[in-house]
């Protein structure tokens, strides 16, 4: 894998937690992103 970064198992709603929490320090384009993704607390 030239360079490639080897998958990383994720366990969503650990990072949803951890998202919402970490919100007030995401970007603006962070924060749009997950808008259009339908994340309606973000």
């Amino acid at each position: 894998m030239d360079g490639a970064a080897e998958p990383v198992a994720v366990k969503l709603g650990v990072w949803v937690s951890n998202t919402k929490f970490r919100r007030d320090k995401l970007t603006s384009e962070q924060l749009v992103a997950l808008r259009e993704l339908g994340m309606e607390w973000a």
